[in-house]
């Protein structure tokens, strides 16, 4: 099942570019959920969209199943390059292998890193006070064990 399921999910994606996976799971009960996002955001109409593509060339004679189309929230964290990219220039709070937390601007986003970049005060290199300087930090993905947007209200 999971390959006819994988197939008619990437003809679907290739319907609307826009969009791409973050992960397709069917569990053994054949429950399959597929969590989609996209470069401007996931429309209700497009988890239909694909849940029709899929559901309409599946038979349930053949195999029952439930099938689950969604977006992923902001809360379920960046998983592939192509999430950072969408996501330049706002602020995340990113966990390292290392067990480091960084809060900072997404400056720039590659195939194999990102980059942070913060303020931070720190002690004046002579005299008394604090000085603000601008801090950065280049992550590889393989180093980032978890990276969530921060949401801002104004």
């Amino acid at each position: 099942m999971r390959g006819k399921v994988t197939q008619l999910l990437e003809a679907a994606l290739e319907e609307n570019e826009s969009l791409f996976l973050i992960d397709l799971s069917i569990s053994e009960s054949n429950k399959i959920t597929v969590i989609l996002d996209g470069d401007s955001g996931v429309k209700v109409e497009d988890c239909i969209a694909i849940s029709r593509a899929i559901e309409n060339n599946l038979d349930r004679e053949e195999e029952d199943f439930s099938l689950e189309v969604m977006s992923s929230g902001i809360s379920e964290g960046l998983k592939i390059p192509r999430q950072y990219k969408k996501n330049l220039g706002r602020s995340l709070k990113v966990k390292t292998l290392e067990g480091r937390t960084i809060e900072g601007e997404l400056t720039h986003v590659t195939d194999t890193e990102v980059t942070l970049t913060w303020k931070a005060r720190e002690p004046k290199p002579v005299g008394k006070g604090k000085v603000t300087v601008q801090k950065e930090a280049v992550l590889p993905y393989k180093e980032i064990v978890e990276a969530k947007v921060m949401v801002k209200f104004n």
